[in-house]
C-alpha cells in the first residue's frame, strides 16, 4: 500500500471515528440504562469498523474506586463481574496506556493472564489493546480479537483502533462531564430552595416559638400574629415546594395522536396502536407530557422487550387523564426500569401527576400515567 492510499484510508478512519463519536454520544444521551449501553454500542462499533470478532471495554469507575468491564460485543461481560482488575493484571493494557499506542499480542496467551480473564482469552487468537485516553487522561482500555490466522494490524488499522479509543475515551469523559454539570445544577436548585426555606419560613417559625415559649398567657392580638405568622410560613413553604425542580417535558409542535401513528410507522415490529382513545382525551396542557411518556414506553419496550404488540390506550377517569402503554414482550427476569421512564415520572410529578410501570402479568409490562386535567 502506497503513502497516499494509506494517508487516505486513515483520513477516511479518522472520519469515520469522528462520526462514531458523535452518533454514540447522541444516543447515549437518550439511553434508558445507567450507561451500559453506550459502552456496548462502542465495542460493535470497534468489531465493525475495525473488523474484530470480540470487543471489551475496561474503564476506571470512580464511584466504586475499580476498574470494571463496562461494556462488550460478542462476549458476556458478566463473566468479568466479580473480577479484580488492575493495570498489573494486563501487561497488554499497561503497555498500551504507558505509550498510548495500540499493542498487538498472538498465539496462546491464557499463562499471560490471572483467571479473571479466562472468558476472552479462552483460545489461541491475536489479541489488540487500544488505550482510552485523551489528554494525559487514562480512563481505560478497548480490547478486542481475532482468530490465530488473521493477518496482523496493518498501518491504517493501528491508527484507526488508536483513534477509536481517542473517540471513546472523549465520549467517556464527556458524559461524565455532562452527569457533573446537571449534578451540580440540581445541587445548587436544591440550595436555592434550603436558602429560601431558611429565610421566608424558618425565621417565621422561629419568632412565633419564641413567642409562645414566654411565660404568661398571651394576648388576643399576640396569639392572632402567631397565626398569622404560621398560615403565612405555610404558604411560604407551599409555593417553595411546587417549585419545579427537574426537567419539564419539551414543548411539542404535534398531537398526542399523530406522535402514536409517528411510532407505529417508526417501529412497526412493535405494532403500536391505539386501542382506545380520542383526540378530546389529552389536553393541550399535557400534550408535551402524554407525547414524552408515551416516547418513553415505546423505547423502553423496542430496547428491553419483544413485543408482538404495544397497546396505547386514552381516557378521562375522574378528572384525570389516564395513559396506559402495555407491551407484551416480556421475558425471563423482569430488568429495573431506565433512566428514561424515572425521569419521565419527575415530568409527571410537576403537573401534579404520577407515573407507574412494571409487570402487570406474565409476559406484560405496562407505563400508566395518571395525572390532573384541571379545566382543560
Amino acid at each position: 500500500m502506497s503513502a497516499v492510499d494509506l494517508g487516505d484510508r486513515a483520513g477516511a478512519v479518522s472520519i469515520e471515528a469522528l462520526e462514531l463519536f458523535v452518533a454514540v454520544l447522541s444516543q447515549s444521551e437518550t439511553s434508558e440504562s445507567a450507561g451500559e449501553d453506550f459502552y456496548d454500542r462502542l465495542c460493535g462499533a470497534v468489531c465493525r469498523l475495525a473488523r474484530m470478532r470480540r470487543a471489551l471495554i475496561f474503564r476506571y469507575d470512580p464511584a466504586t474506586r475499580r476498574v470494571r468491564a463496562a461494556g462488550g460485543h460478542a462476549i458476556d461481560v458478566g463473566a468479568f463481574a466479580g473480577a479484580h482488575v488492575t493495570v498489573e493484571s494486563a501487561p497488554i493494557a499497561a503497555e498500551a496506556l504507558r505509550t498510548d499506542s495500540v499493542v498487538e499480542a498472538a498465539g496462546d496467551l491464557r499463562d499471560q493472564f490471572p483467571p479473571e480473564y479466562a472468558a476472552l482469552v479462552d483460545a489461541p487468537m491475536r489479541l489488540v489493546c487500544a488505550p482510552m485516553q485523551a489528554a494525559g487522561r487514562a480512563v481505560g482500555a478497548i480490547l478486542a480479537d481475532r482468530t490465530l490466522d488473521a493477518p496482523p494490524l496493518d498501518a491504517a488499522e493501528r491508527h484507526l483502533l488508536w483513534t477509536l479509543g481517542k473517540a471513546a475515551a472523549l465520549a467517556s469523559v464527556a458524559r461524565f462531564v455532562a452527569t457533573e454539570a446537571e449534578s451540580s445544577k440540581q445541587l445548587q436548585q436544591r440550595l436555592d430552595l434550603a436558602r429560601e426555606i431558611h429565610e421566608r419560613v424558618i425565621q417565621r417559625l422561629f419568632g412565633v416559638s419564641m413567642a409562645l415559649d414566654g411565660d404568661g398567657e398571651l394576648p388576643a392580638d399576640a396569639r392572632a400574629r402567631c397565626a398569622s405568622e404560621t398560615q403565612t410560613a405555610l404558604a411560604d413553604l407551599r409555593e417553595a415546594l411546587q417549585r419545579p425542580l427537574g426537567r419539564a417535558p419539551r414543548a411539542t409542535g404535534t398531537t398526542f395522536m399523530a406522535e402514536v401513528e409517528r411510532l407505529s410507522h417508526a417501529h412497526p415490529d412493535l405494532g403500536v396502536t391505539l386501542e382506545a382513545g380520542s383526540h378530546g382525551d389529552v389536553p393541550p396542557s399535557l400534550e408535551p407530557l402524554a407525547q414524552s411518556v408515551l416516547r418513553e414506553a415505546v423505547r423502553n419496550a423496542q430496547k428491553h422487550a419483544r413485543p408482538t404488540a404495544v397497546r396505547v390506550r386514552t381516557e378521562r377517569l375522574d378528572g384525570a387523564l389516564v395513559l396506559e402503554v402495555v407491551n407484551d414482550g416480556v421475558s425471563g427476569a423482569p430488568r429495573r426500569a431506565g433512566m428514561g421512564l424515572r425521569l419521565a415520572a419527575f415530568e409527571a410529578l410537576q403537573s401534579g401527576g404520577v407515573v407507574e410501570f412494571g409487570v402487570r402479568e406474565p409476559g406484560t409490562w405496562q407505563v400508566r400515567l395518571v395525572v390532573p386535567c384541571g379545566d382543560a
